[in-house]
Formats: structure tokens, C-alpha cells, sequence
């Protein structure tokens, strides 16, 4: 299949003071979040200066994503849209019109099954071509779920060998240290929504949680194969909770998780935030600032792996996506829930505020 061009889609962040705040309401609107919890958010921003680090990094990795793909002989134009700041989608497709692009594929900085991770990146799409008056015009295709992909497995992996021979070094004992692998908590009746039906009926939370744990598994196995050691314990904990008070998300949160791995008796602890591609405002605040705090509170010592951001690793992986769709390279996966499929179902997801519109989906779920 044959691409005019490629939208780089993320969530989009801040530059400034000034727009913090419109930020945020555009993120939460519609979710009943309290309007004190977007001030305490907001402080986040502000002890950054107003500026979320997304964007630099987005601009950063689009960067290496053209060159990856010219140095791979493609000449595919790359465009760059956000969810909720500038630049928005509706430029993003107003430029790539007016260049004289008509089918897109869409690669999302989001790598599992999720509402709010993939639905919802679709629906925006449906809309901003509404918007744009491009519906019946523009094409958008969008990459799968990657969560098991070796270009995003790797880099954590590596990242979690680096934790380990600092360890090491330091003498600390493998028996009293916990991995903690990290992802964005979602409502638990979103997690269990999660993925097709089909398919989430047989998991526990949904599709959404097996995913996280079956690419926890994949980062353990790869680092087996570069760590002559032991690898120690894992477990999944979950950070960033932004929801109403009254409504349940999944637990337990990683200060939580902390204290009773203290409790236990574990010495030190690696986190590594398989749940986000980049070092933006939920990594750094929620674990450089937040969590690294409690952790020197407990007397934990705490090291956290970097995200793949703009690795040469995970940009070549992004790139042997866009080939998977040209039909031009090997669909890789690294866990027996992958490779997901191309095109989401239409029961995939579901918006728990009622359907809308949504872009690349199909009738009936099918694995390639």
C-alpha cells in the first residue's frame, strides 16, 4: 500500500505560563475533573517553567524519524499534529492538503490498546478532518499497537542492564531489589473495556493490562540476554492518576507500591516506565520529583531507566512500522499477544461518554 505522507501524532504539552491552564482544560474537558485538581496540576508545569519537555522532545524525535527514513531510501514526508496544543491536527492536515498529500499514516506516541491511548487519537482524527472539511478527501490509516515491538522493547531493556551493573557496583544485594515497571493509570472500567471484545473478555482488566505485562516480560527476557546475573523480582505499579476521587483506577500507585516494598524489606528499586515513549511531564514530576522523593524517604535507593524518546533503536522501529503497512518488511512482535493487528475494531476501546466518529477501524476484528 502506497503512502503520500506520515502524521506524527502526541499529546501535545504547554510552551508557556500562559498556556497551562488552557491546556488542561482541554485535556480533562468532559471528564468532571475538580477544578483544585487542575491547579495542583498545573503547579507540575509551573516549577518547569510553564514549558512541558513533550514538545522539544517531539521536535527531537521527528527529526530523527525524516533522516531514519531517508537514510532507509523512503522520501515519505513526515507532518507533526498534537491532541491538545499547538500544532493541532487540523493544521497538521490543512498542511499536508495543501502539499498535495491525500492518504496518511499516522504513527500515535501511544503504544497500548487504551481509550484514551488509540480510540480517542481516532475520534480526533474523524473530527479534525470534520473540522478541516476533509473528511471525503484525506485518508488516515493508522500504525498498530506496538507495546511488544522490538524497537520499543530494547531500549528498556538496555536501560534496565544500565540500573542493574550500577547495582552492582554498588554492592547492593539482587535479592532486596524490586523492578517496578510504570504506566499511566486508567479507570478500571476502561481497562477492562480495553482491546476487542472478543479478546478482553478472556483477560483479567482488559487488554490494556495484559499488554503492559506481556511487554514487562519482553524487556525482562531481552535484558536475560545481555545480564549474566540475576534478574530481580517485577511487578507493575501505576502513576499519573488525574480522575475524579469517587472513580476507581488501577492499583496500586507507585508511592504505594514503594512503601510496601519498604515495608518488605527491599533495599533498592528500578522503575522503568514502560508506559511512555518519551521523558515528558509525567515521567520527570511524577518519577524524577514525586516518586525518587518517597523512595529517599523510605531509604530506597532508586534509579529510573530512561524512556526510548529518540533512540536510534526505537527510530528505526518506528520506521520498520510505516514498512510493515508498504508491505515492505516482517511483522515483528516479541510477546504471543503480538503483532497487534493493522485496523481496530469497531467494539474496540469504546468511549465510555457514548460513540463518535472514529477513523481506521473495521467491522469485524481480525488477526494478520
Amino acid at each position: 500500500m502506497r503512502y503520500d505522507a506520515i502524521l506524527f501524532a502526541s499529546f501535545g504539552g504547554p510552551e508557556s505560563l500562559e498556556e497551562v491552564m488552557p491546556f488542561l482544560e482541554r485535556v480533562t474537558a468532559g471528564r468532571g475533573i475538580p477544578r483544585e485538581r487542575l491547579e495542583e496540576v498545573s503547579h507540575h508545569y509551573v516549577t518547569l517553567g510553564g514549558i512541558s519537555p513533550i514538545n522539544k522532545q517531539n521536535r527531537e524525535l521527528v527529526a530523527a524519524l525524516r533522516s531514519e527514513l531517508l537514510v532507509q531510501g523512503i522520501n515519505t514526508p513526515v507532518y507533526w499534529g498534537n491532541r491538545n496544543s499547538e500544532p493541532f491536527f487540523t493544521h497538521a492536515f490543512r498542511e499536508m492538503h495543501a502539499d498535495g498529500h491525500r492518504k496518511i499514516l499516522a504513527f500515535v506516541t501511544s503504544a497500548y490498546s487504551s481509550y484514551s491511548g488509540c480510540r480517542q487519537y481516532r475520534e480526533n482524527f474523524a473530527k479534525s478532518l470534520d473540522e478541516t472539511k476533509l473528511t471525503n478527501v484525506l485518508t488516515i490509516d493508522k500504525v498498530r499497537q506496538y507495546f511488544d515491538h522490538p524497537g520499543f522493547v530494547i531500549p528498556f531493556s538496555n536501560g534496565l542492564v544500565e540500573a542493574l551493573e550500577k547495582l552492582n557496583g554498588e554492592g547492593i544485594d539482587v535479592s532486596r531489589t524490586e523492578i517496578l515497571f510504570t504506566t499511566h493509570s486508567i479507570p478500571i472500567a476502561m481497562a477492562q473495556t480495553s482491546g476487542p471484545s472478543g479478546q478482553r473478555a478472556t483477560l483479567k482488566n482488559g487488554t490494556y493490562v495484559a499488554q503492559h505485562n506481556a511487554t514487562a516480560e519482553c524487556v525482562i527476557e531481552q535484558a536475560r540476554n545481555l545480564w549474566a546475573g540475576e534478574i530481580p523480582r517485577w511487578s507493575l505499579a501505576y502513576q499519573s492518576r488525574s480522575g475524579a476521587p469517587q472513580t476507581p483506577w488501577l492499583e496500586p500507585d507507585i508511592g504505594q507500591a514503594l512503601r510496601e516494598l519498604s515495608n518488605s524489606g527491599t533495599s533498592a528499586v528500578i522503575v522503568v516506565p514502560i508506559g511512555f515513549v518519551s521523558d515528558h511531564i509525567e515521567v520527570i514530576w511524577d518519577l524524577d520529583h514525586e516518586a525518587a522523593e518517597i523512595a529517599r524517604d523510605l531509604g530506597l535507593r532508586f534509579i529510573r531507566v530512561a524512556t526510548p524518546g529518540s533512540s536510534h533503536a526505537f527510530v528505526a522501529g518506528i520506521v520498520e512500522l510505516f514498512k510493515e503497512r508498504l508491505a515492505s518488511a516482517d511483522r515483528k512482535a516479541l510477546s504471543t499477544l503480538g503483532p497487534w493487528t493493522d485496523i481496530c475494531a469497531q467494539d474496540c476501546c469504546p468511549n465510555p461518554r457514548g460513540d463518535l466518529p472514529a477513523v481506521a477501524q473495521s467491522a469485524e476484528f481480525q488477526r494478520n
